[in-house]
C-alpha cells in the first residue's frame, strides 16, 4: 500500500497528492491519501510493504512547520520501505515561457530525515504549479494558472509511473548546488519571517464576520478576536485564507509591517548597539561581522511585530486607522489577483481515508 501524506493551503499540493493517487489505482495499487491537517488524522503506522508518500509546499524555501514536525515524527522504516517527496513551489509563466520556482532545503531535509529512518528514497520531484503567495505578488491570471496546472499534472504522473515501474526519480538533485546556496534564506523565513507572515494579515470593513477563514484554516492559526479574524503565531503563511475570503476582505498590511522593519532596525542602531559596546569587550562586535547585528534586528523584529499587531488588530475599529491600512496595501488595489488552485473532477481521484 501507498500511504500518502499531504499538507496543502490554496490546494496546489491537494491535486498532486491527487494525481499520484489516481496514478496508484490505475495500476490497481492500493493507496491510502492522509491530510496532515485533517484533525481526525490517527498515529502514523507503517507496515513492512507499505510505501510512504509526502507532498507538500515550499514555504521560505524550506518545508511549512506542520510536514517538517509530521517527517520528524515518523516512525523508523520497518523494512527500509520505499519512499518520496514532492514539493510544489511558485512556479510563473512568463512571456509563454513556464518558469520554475526554488526548493531551498525542502527536498534535501526531507530526504535526510527519511533517510536517517532507515527509508530508502526513491523520489524527490519538485512540481512547479501557480505561485500563491499573494502577499509578495498578484495571483497569475487564469489562462496561465491552468497552463501551468495542466503542464504539472502530466508531469507528476509521468514521476507515478516511474516509481510504479520501481525506477528512482531524483530529480530534485539537479538544483542542489542553487538551492544550498539560498539555505540561508530558509533559515532566516523559519526563524523570523514566517512570524512576520503571520502578523502581516489584517481583515479590512469589508469583513461582515462570518468565520469562513477560521473554519477553513487548516493549522487553527485564526481565531475572532472582536467580531474580526485575529492571526496567531501558529500561522504558517499558506494563503488559503487570503485567496478563500468570499468578500476579499482579508488584506496584507505592507505598510504597517515596512515600518515597523525600519523602525526595529532603527531602534537596534541607535540603542541596542551602543548599549551591547558598552558591555562587551572593544572589538569584539566588529570581530563578528554582521551576525549579531542580523540576530538583533530579527528578535527585536519580531517582539515589536507582536506588540503592534494587537494594537494594530484594536485599532482597526476606528476607520481612519482601517482605511490608512488598506490604503498602503498593494492586496487592496484590483489588480491584485487572488489565486484558486483548479480542482480535479469529482470522482477523478481516490477518496481521503
Amino acid at each position: 500500500m501507498l500511504r500518502l501524506f499531504y499538507f496543502s493551503g490554496t490546494g496546489n499540493a491537494r491535486n498532486v497528492a491527487g494525481w499520484i493517487a489516481a496514478a496508484w489505482s490505475a495500476r490497481g495499487r492500493e493507496v491510502q491519501v492522509v491530510d496532515l491537517a485533517a484533525p481526525e488524522r490517527r498515529a502514523i503506522r507503517l507496515d513492512a510493504a507499505d510505501e510512504l508518500g509526502l507532498a507538500s509546499p515550499t514555504h521560505g524555501f524550506n518545508f511549512p512547520p506542520i510536514t517538517l514536525r509530521f517527517l520528524f515524527a515518523l516512525p523508523r522504516a520497518p523494512r527500509g520501505n520505499r519512499a518520496f517527496v514532492v514539493n510544489t513551489r511558485a512556479g510563473v509563466r512568463l512571456l509563454g515561457v513556464c518558469l520554475p520556482g526554488l526548493s531551498g532545503v525542502a527536498q534535501l531535509l526531507g530526504a535526510l530525515v527519511l533517510l536517517s529512518k532507515g527509508y530508502r528514497v526513491v523520489g524527490m520531484r519538485p512540481i512547479d504549479l501557480p505561485s500563491n503567495w499573494i502577499s509578495l505578488h498578484p495571483g497569475l491570471r487564469e489562462e496561465n494558472v491552468q497552463i501551468l496546472h495542466d503542464r504539472c499534472a502530466a508531469i507528476t504522473r509521468s514521476f507515478a509511473e516511474t516509481l510504479l515501474d520501481r525506477r528512482r526519480d531524483l530529480h530534485a538533485l539537479r538544483t542542489l548546488p542553487l538551492d544550498l546556496l539560498i539555505a540561508p534564506l530558509a533559515l532566516g523565513y523559519y526563524l523570523a519571517g514566517r512570524f512576520v507572515f503571520a502578523k502581516s494579515f489584517i481583515a479590512s470593513r469589508e469583513c461582515d464576520g462570518c468565520g469562513a477563514c477560521v473554519k477553513q484554516c487548516p493549522v487553527g492559526a485564526l481565531r475572532l478576536v472582536d467580531d474580526r479574524p485575529f492571526w496567531t503565531w501558529r500561522c504558517e503563511s499558506c494563503m488559503r485564507c487570503m485567496n478563500q475570503c468570499p468578500r476579499r476582505a482579508i488584506e496584507t498590511a505592507h505598510g504597517f509591517v515596512i515600518g515597523l522593519l525600519w523602525g526595529a532596525s532603527a531602534l537596534v542602531t541607535a540603542l541596542v548597539v551602543p548599549a551591547l559596546r558598552r558591555l562587551v569587550p572593544a572589538g569584539m562586535l566588529e570581530r563578528a561581522g554582521g551576525l549579531p547585528r542580523f540576530a538583533l534586528d530579527n528578535a527585536l523584529m519580531v517582539v515589536v511585530l507582536f506588540a503592534a499587531y494587537r494594537l494594530l488588530h484594536r485599532a482597526m475599529r476606528l476607520r481612519v486607522v482601517e482605511r490608512l491600512i488598506v490604503a498602503t496595501s498593494l492586496t487592496h488595489f484590483a489588480f491584485w489577483r487572488r489565486y484558486r488552485a483548479p480542482r480535479e473532477k469529482a470522482g477523478s481521484t481516490p477518496r481521503e481515508r
